[in-house]
Order: C-alpha cells, then sequence, then structure tokens
C-alpha cells in the first residue's frame, strides 16, 4: 500500500470534495487569498481548507466567531500530513480545543480477508427500521457511557438513501450489546467505520472485530475498495491486528458557544 498516494486519493475524494450527505449544507468561506470548506446542519465540521501561514490566523478566528454567534459547537479536524504549518497554533489561540488523537487507517479490501470470529451467545445484524436505530443508539450509550437519544433522529431518515448501513450485535436475549456504523460515498473509492463499541460487559468476546467484519463485507458487496477508520487507542492495536494500516494521526479541534 503506497501509503501517501493513499492519503493524497482519499483527500482528493472525502475531503476537498466530500459527497453530498442528507442534513448538511457545504459553502467555500474566503479568507483574504484563502478559503475554508464549512459543513453546517445536522453536524458542525472543517474538514479542508486553503489557507497560507497569512492566512491561517483569520480563518481560525474567523470559524470561532461564526460558530460561537450561531451557538453552536464544531469541529476542526487535521491530519497530520496538513498544511500549512502552525494552523493548530492558530486554532489554541483563536479558542479551539484539541481532543485526543486518533489514528487515521485504512484497509485494502480487494487484497484483505476479514474473517469474522466465533462469537458465542452474539449475533450481528443489519438493522433496517426505526426500532433497529434505537437498539443501535441503546448500544452505543451502553459503550461509551452517554446517553445520546438525538443520535436516532439523525440516523433513522438515512436508512434508505445509500449512505448508511447500521449494524448491531445482539446477546441472545435480545438486548444489544454492541454497534457500527458504515458510512457510504456511492461512487468512490472510500467508505468509513464510525461508532463501534461493545457494552463493557461483553467486552474480549471477539464483538467488536465481528461487527468490523461485517462492515467490511457489506462495503466489499457494494464496490468499495477502501475502509478507513478515526480510531482511538482502544481500537487502533485491534484494526491493526486485522490488517489496517496507520496513515496519519488526527486531531479534533473543538470550539463551543
Amino acid at each position: 500500500m503506497d501509503r501517501a498516494a493513499l492519503l493524497a486519493a482519499f483527500d482528493a475524494q472525502m475531503r476537498s470534495d466530500p459527497p453530498p450527505e442528507a442534513g448538511v449544507a457545504r459553502v467555500w468561506v474566503p479568507y483574504g487569498a484563502g478559503r475554508v470548506l464549512r459543513t453546517v446542519g445536522a453536524y458542525n465540521f472543517i474538514g479542508w481548507w486553503s489557507l497560507t501561514p497569512q492566512t491561517m490566523g483569520q480563518a481560525a478566528d474567523g470559524e470561532a466567531t461564526y460558530f460561537r454567534a450561531l451557538g453552536q459547537e464544531a469541529e476542526w479536524k487535521v491530519f497530520s500530513h496538513d498544511q500549512p504549518a502552525g494552523l493548530e497554533r492558530a486554532l489554541a489561540t483563536a479558542g479551539f480545543v484539541a481532543g485526543g488523537p486518533e489514528t487515521f487507517l485504512a484497509i485494502d479490501l480487494a487484497e484483505a480477508t476479514l474473517a469474522a470470529p466465533r462469537t458465542e451467545g452474539i449475533s450481528v445484524r443489519r438493522v433496517t427500521d426505526r426500532a433497529g436505530v434505537d437498539d443501535l443508539v441503546a448500544a452505543n450509550s451502553a459503550a461509551f457511557g452517554k446517553a445520546e437519544p438525538w443520535r436516532a433522529d439523525a440516523l433513522a431518515p438515512r436508512l434508505n438513501d445509500g449512505s448508511l448501513a447500521l449494524f448491531v450485535a445482539y446477546a441472545d436475549d435480545g438486548r444489544p450489546v454492541s454497534s457500527g456504523r458504515l458510512e457510504l460515498a456511492p461512487g468512490r473509492d472510500f467508505a468509513g467505520l464510525y461508532g463501534g463499541g461493545t457494552d463493557p460487559a461483553f467486552r474480549g468476546r471477539g464483538v467488536y472485530r465481528a461487527l468490523v467484519a461485517a462492515r467490511a463485507d457489506e462495503a466489499r458487496r457494494l464496490g468499495v475498495r477502501y475502509l478507513t477508520v478515526d480510531a482511538r487507542e482502544t481500537s487502533r492495536p485491534i484494526l491493526q491486528r486485522l490488517g489496517f494500516t496507520p496513515l496519519a494521526t488526527i486531531t479534533g479541534w473543538e470550539i463551543h458557544p
């Protein structure tokens, strides 16, 4: 895997020209000779920009001011290969706060086989209705220790638009114990794994790996070439053992109202 070439392809297909997405709008915001691609709506996000050392401070201040005035939080996601140098200092000066670092990993589905482990007493299913979405949110809340009931309303309208596949792992008693999303971009080479987490009582039984394998199978069936993950340190070693390759580190810089 040519890491630099793969990062360049991901930047071109998914960051500088992101696929259309329900519930958000995107606009290029100028800052002198530079500009920032701002996403607003269901979530607020900055994932691509064209800035110089002379315009990065203006852009950081401008976006912080915009989202504070909007009364909403936003994230500016910076990859380790991004330019210009010094951007993260400018974000900190503008009031953005760095989250914990993550590792950006990818796997070539044309070359890799992700076999699902045996998970006694657990079944993994793709969910296709609101009840399944509610199960996914319940499993996610148990995994990460925080309730996010709004997430079901955000995900349910996307069940049939081709941009999303949701998977839930169930215990024998019907309890949802783990979940994960497959974010799809029809016509692009990449799809992403998000939200993977397991109820602490069911960890160490291969459930997380089974969810990765199920989503990889679905992505391959749909013609996706590369699967990507923004991984926390808790999941990075597991993903590397499965064959994912680290490509970059990521820091999410957040601004709060």
